[in-house]
């Protein structure tokens, strides 16, 4: 076990000493590629405008989002008719879709009790 803490640990100073010989081109080399992205000058107000187009455009993709899910919502109620027809897969896929949302459900959870698995802060 200390063996592969001392390797962990090797590899981790490899990776820091990587990074600060290198992240500076590369993150100089990623702004230049993606230079036309830069809104100049960078102020308060063009901040502001930035926000908004991003908040109405968001908006703007509600009803697209609504009609997908009413058409995935009839899948699935055509899957529950039909269910002579379902398959040994699809009912699999369907459990380990519940199971990882319950997963989720409790990750969540145990975030918002502030990583306590016993109950939540008086």
């Amino acid at each position: 076990m200390a063996s592969k803490l001392v390797q962990l640990q090797s590899k981790a100073c490899q990776a820091s000493k990587f990074v600060a010989k290198h992240g500076n081109s590369y993150y100089k080399q990623l702004m230049e590629q993606n230079k036309h992205f830069i809104q100049e000058p960078a102020t308060v107000e063009k901040c502001r405008e930035l926000s908004k187009q991003l908040l109405y455009t968001r908006l703007a993709s509600i009803p697209g989002r609504y009609e997908t899910l009413r058409k995935e919502v009839d899948y699935a109620k055509n899957l529950l008719k039909n269910r002579s027809n379902l398959k040994v897969e699809d009912a699999g896929i369907a459990a380990l879709f519940g199971l990882e949302c319950f997963a989720w459900y409790c990750a969540g959870e145990i975030v918002g009790r502030g990583f306590t698995f016993t109950g939540y802060y008086p």
